[in-house]
């Protein structure tokens, strides 16, 4: 976790004519806005992105420098985010630094296919673990199958507590198409292929990718929770959901994380952010930097990146992480410099009245 499908699709028509529909309001919203998810901003918005580091490129080496303790900012005090909350216990018993990496961009154009830099792609995971990210988010749908073959490729054997999330769920009949498929017998035959690509013998979170509107739920995760209970699987989660949703979900197998789109300005999944609060589950949003058009300009976000000399990305994904303590980003890019400015955002910290400037941005 991510961040339209194919570079030619510039409108909601557009992506509507590329994309298979739901019978859901909630699932087409989820696909169609999946499209926009597949375009990272850190790469479409690039100018825009220049215009704010400044200092940042500096600052960020700095901390990179010392290392990845210093960048997640542990014994540190007086601010809500990774400074003072570095990590969280997903599932209660997995230890996480509170800044994620999304793993879809690292495939090919639209999300299909090999990168056109094989290398590249495999220098930004293994450049991602070096910073001390481990939690990994993938998805047999990413490539679909590269992206797990990849991580695998990059970074097996595994160093001890990296925590690879992957999905199932949606399938991909073909460039810029994202369909549903919940039924139990694929289900079981993803997390079957999920483990074989990664190269683990269990999954220590699987998240089911998208509610198919066409099996019940109870079908979906009943499936999901044999897999579970066979030792295939250590933790579930779900992924575009609503809490009623969740709340469903959790009566068929215990649940530790929700993986919705959520970013300054995108907001609809507030209520589900605030349920995962009171439950004490994760929250992984993604799009956490806008996407293909980016975060807009907005006067709040251009003067607190100035006044700290660094991007309005980074601003964006810190004002994430001081949102809830249950907040984790898992922003994605196939650029080691963007990945750097990303997880450089862990240590910048906001003054109150700025954060309160940014929050009234909501649309």
């Amino acid at each position: 976790m991510i961040f339209a499908l194919e570079t030619s699709v510039n409108s909601k028509s557009g992506v509507s004519a590329r994309c298979r529909s739901v019978d859901s309001n909630l699932r087409g919203r989820t696909l169609n806005s999946m499209h926009a998810k597949c375009s990272d901003s850190n790469e479409k918005t690039g100018m825009a992105r220049r215009t704010f580091l400044g200092t940042a490129l500096l600052t960020g080496g700095v901390l990179l420098a010392r290392g990845s303790d210093v960048i997640f900012g542990a014994g540190s005090s007086g601010s809500s985010n990774v400074a003072t909350n570095p990590t969280w216990k997903l599932g209660g018993d997995l230890t996480v630094n509170r800044l994620g990496f999304g793993a879809m961009r690292v495939t090919g154009e639209g999300i299909w296919g090999w990168p056109a830099d094989r290398g590249n792609a495999l220098k930004v995971l293994k450049r991602a673990v070096e910073l001390g990210v481990n939690l990994i988010d993938t998805a047999d749908a990413y490539g679909p199958e590269t992206s797990e073959l990849l991580i695998a490729e990059a970074l097996y054997p595994y160093p001890k507590g990296l925590v690879i999330a992957t999905k199932g769920g949606l399938t991909r009949p073909g460039p810029g198409e994202w369909v549903p498929d919940g039924r139990p017998e694929h289900l079981k035959q993803a997390v079957d292929g999920s483990l074989k690509r990664l190269r683990l013998e269990r999954i220590d979170l699987y998240q089911l990718h998208s509610i198919d509107p066409k099996v019940p739920m109870e079908e979906s995760l009943g499936a999901i929770k044999e897999m579970r209970d066979a030792g295939k699987i250590r933790h579930v989660g779900l992924s575009n959901v609503e809490p009623d949703e969740i709340e469903r979900a959790r009566k068929i197998v215990p649940i530790v994380s929700v993986q919705n789109r959520y970013n300054i300005e995108d907001r609809k999944s507030e209520n589900a952010l605030v349920y995962c609060e009171k439950n004490n589950l994760g929250f992984l949003p993604w799009f956490p930097i806008g996407g293909t058009r980016g975060l807009k300009h907005e006067n709040a976000l251009n003067a607190v990146a100035k006044t700290h000399g660094v991007s309005i990305f980074q601003v964006a994904l810190a004002w994430l992480l001081e949102r809830s303590p249950v907040m984790l980003p898992i922003p994605g890019t196939s650029s080691v410099v963007h990945l750097e400015e990303n997880i450089a955002a862990a240590k910048l910290k906001l003054a109150p009245e700025e954060w309160k400037a940014i929050n009234a941005l909501a649309s």
